[in-house]
């Protein structure tokens, strides 16, 4: 029997959930015994398109495709191209419109596998109601413009977060430390920035989170202020060795975990292929928060008596 070979394709190789991404899925597939080759699309939805292109009509031709699409509309065109070449398509959080039209005449495996990134954004404003029980402002940190995590994640976060809390929204270009950094030190130079008092700096990513303490750390950051030690950060994506880690070394209040859905959109990529079942259109793999929220509202609440104990001392 012929082994089956794919093709995945993700955003970027500078991002730690990206490269955990590649590295589950050549986990899975050496589980499985099929190969797959890793594309990285260097945050580029043009060369992200032909690189896709290019795997669909290889000499060795694909068995199917996973795509993790660095823009928003997943790729139409690319994807009827694939189907039409008898190339299996399953895409990897997004959720593009033409899906249901495709999957319906379609010989192939078609679906989209995702991180619940709605949810995952209701998990950071549970986070913030934990950590800020009796209100405060929060300097909200998103990622590029163009991604659907980005927008699922901030209505999941503005849906939950109490109605005392104040949010300050900045936008990052990429989802990296130094996206992050930037980001929040162009909003230093502002005159407004300086007037906020702000209580958590929540990012749509670890990275982003820990760029944003970086830039909040300068010694120039808080003119007469400085960086105040009860400033929290938070973060998501939750990889053992980077954002569970550093919540257990203090750096980051919070994560949230996504697990890494490449190797499962491959296990149902390979399970359709080989034994004919039909997996459904869409499949949402679900978060946790890092602690739990339980966890969380202990810690605030310890934090506060502290903090009463010093100031009436």
């Amino acid at each position: 029997m012929k082994r089956l070979r794919f093709a995945l394709s993700l955003i970027t190789g500078d991002n730690d959930y990206q490269r955990r991404q590649a590295s589950a899925a050549q986990e899975a597939a050496a589980r499985l015994g099929v190969d797959i080759r890793i594309i990285f699309a260097n945050n580029n939805v043009i060369d992200q398109s032909q690189q896709l292109i290019d795997a669909i009509h290889a000499v060795e031709r694909v068995d199917g495709i996973l795509v993790e699409p660095a823009g928003q509309t997943g790729f139409p065109q690319v994807a009827q191209a694939a189907v039409s070449a008898g190339t299996a398509w399953v895409i990897l959080n997004c959720e593009p419109s033409y899906l249901s039209k495709l999957r319906s005449g379609s010989t192939v495996p078609v679906f989209a596998v995702s991180a619940d990134n709605h949810e995952v954004g209701r998990i950071q404003g549970r986070q913030l109601g934990a950590l800020l029980p009796e209100g405060g402002t929060v300097l909200y940190l998103r990622g590029p413009s163009q991604s659907l995590v980005t927008e699922k994640r901030s209505a999941g976060m503005m849906e939950t977060k109490p109605a005392h809390i104040n949010v300050r929204v900045l936008k990052s270009a990429q989802w990296t430390e130094e996206a992050g950094f930037h980001a929040v030190g162009s909003w230093l130079r502002l005159s407004t920035a300086h007037q906020d008092e702000i209580d958590v700096v929540q990012a749509q990513n670890d990275f982003l989170a820990v760029g944003a303490r970086r830039a909040l750390e300068q010694p120039t950051a808080r003119p007469g202020r400085g960086h105040r030690p009860r400033l929290l950060f938070l973060g998501v994506d939750g990889l053992p060795k980077t954002g569970q880690a550093w919540v257990r070394q203090d750096i980051l209040a919070a994560t949230i975990v996504v697990p890494a859905i490449a190797a499962h959109a491959l296990e149902a990529l390979v399970a359709a292929v080989t034994g004919g079942v039909r997996p459904p259109d869409r499949t949402l793999i679900a978060p946790e928060s890092f602690p739990a929220l339980g966890e969380l509202v202990a810690k605030s609440a310890t934090r506060r008596l502290a903090r009463g104990d010093r100031e009436s001392s």
